[in-house]
């Protein structure tokens, strides 16, 4: 067997100072990548943007080789949205103008936290200091812009947790004082919610709790669909071959004809064009290095074995990328091959043992809580004993708490309170 590649491409070591900033172009679902250069385009009067072809390559059937793990992911279902619809970060962009964001300062602060913003709708609160020493400002200055964002659509963006997010959406509503105190009341003190049962506007209180969004922003979170992929692998006569989809890449057209390209206005606009062109290179040259070293590490996998586990670190090192570049680069994305369609996270399970990858852990937790006593939910504490049981390995509390934290799902007690209101 032999590596054949479609041609030779170079990846540029380090992000410049200008296209740090243009992360999102990198994160974006190729399906949405238009959208997502609309705000440069609309900056620049001397480009346009041609969409590629609506037809993917159909090489492939269609169909999700993680298909049972997809329907448990809230993150991994996010899929692209609907081509007639905004993506949550293209709506979330276009609300961070005045007079909520009314300097410059504020502005791109917003953006940073837009960026640091799950698909699920919630800020990752570890990004408030990253954010603080990016832009060599106070912790306390990034938090009071973040504040600001219970103002923005959908409600409750940008929340921390399911308390603050209801809380953003409180303050919504037009209420009068009393069911307003009575709402605050249970939301802050969810964990003892039953204690407040007999309080006169109680129910009423509980009615309107039932009518926030949880997660936040749960409208832009649709059915699976067919997905875009962004790699594809081919099998030739026992040869493996890494292409991106170009077809689907849109165009960057510059045109300057009959301009004075040493005025300053068109030059720096020029430049500005050209530096949005290269980062379309980049994005490609960054997943088709991805693929190359899916390929690499999961040779088998493509002649029917089993996915090995990788780390993350180890292709941002191999990059030299920061593991948080290459984690967006990998979000939302897919790869296609004769075994399906199948999302680019499912490669990257760092293992906990030589032959058991995260992803079986993850799976087996999901499936504890999918059938877990409503009335006495599982503690990280006690799922973390089962787990440890069925696999035979050691582990650690906090990694439990930080999986289910990744799938979206509440503490035992918080779900405890989350099945009180359904039932």
């Amino acid at each position: 067997m032999k590596l054949r590649v479609s041609s030779t491409q170079t990846t540029k070591q380090k992000f410049s100072s200008t296209l740090r900033g243009w992360l999102p172009i990198l994160q974006a679902n190729l399906d949405s990548l238009v959208e997502t250069l609309e705000p440069f385009v609309q900056e620049n009067p001397f480009i346009s943007v041609k969409s590629g072809s609506e037809t993917p390559d159909k090489h492939f059937e269609k169909k999700s080789f993680f298909s049972e793990v997809a329907k448990t992911s809230v993150s991994d279902t996010i899929e692209a949205l609907t081509l007639d619809k905004k993506s949550l970060y293209q709506v979330l962009n276009e609300q961070v103008n005045p007079p909520l964001f009314p300097t410059e300062k504020s502005q791109q602060v917003a953006y940073e936290i837009i960026e640091n913003i799950n698909s699920e709708g919630y800020f990752e609160i570890a990004a408030l200091s990253e954010i603080a020493k990016k832009l060599g400002i106070k912790v306390e200055e990034v938090e009071k812009i973040r504040q600001r964002f219970a103002y923005l659509e959908p409600l409750g963006i940008g929340a921390l947790d399911l308390k603050e997010t209801f809380l953003f959406q409180l303050q919504d509503l037009s209420l009068d004082n009393e069911l307003y105190n009575m709402v605050e009341m249970l939301i802050i003190n969810f964990e003892t919610i039953e204690s407040f049962s007999k309080e006169p506007l109680f129910h009423d209180a509980l009615a309107i709790i039932k009518r926030f969004h949880n997660p936040p922003a749960i409208d832009f979170m649709e059915d699976e669909k067919e997905v875009i992929p962004d790699i594809f692998i081919y099998d030739l006569e026992g040869a493996i071959e890494v292409r991106l989809n170009d077809a689907y890449y849109p165009e960057v057209i510059l045109d300057t004809e009959g301009l004075d390209e040493n005025h300053s206005f068109v030059s720096q606009k020029i430049k500005d064009a050209k530096d949005l062109i290269d980062a379309l290179e980049m994005r490609k040259a960054t997943l088709y290095k991805i693929g190359l070293m899916i390929v690499e590490y999961q040779y088998d996998f493509f002649f029917g074995k089993a996915i090995k586990p990788m780390k993350l670190k180890d292709l941002a090192d191999d990059l030299g990328r920061n593991p948080s570049t290459i984690s967006r680069a990998i979000a939302g994305k897919y790869l296609s091959c004769s075994r399906g369609v199948i999302p680019l996270k499912q490669f990257f399970a760092t293992a906990l043992e030589e032959d058991i990858s995260n992803s079986a852990i993850k799976e087996y937790m999901i499936e504890l809580v999918k059938n877990e006593s409503k009335i006495k939910p599982l503690s990280d504490i006690k799922l973390l004993e089962l787990i440890e049981g069925k696999f035979n390995i050691k582990m650690v509390r906090r990694t439990i708490t930080k999986y289910r934290q990744q799938f979206n799902i509440a503490s035992s007690s918080e779900r405890k309170k989350l099945y009180t209101l359904k039932f």
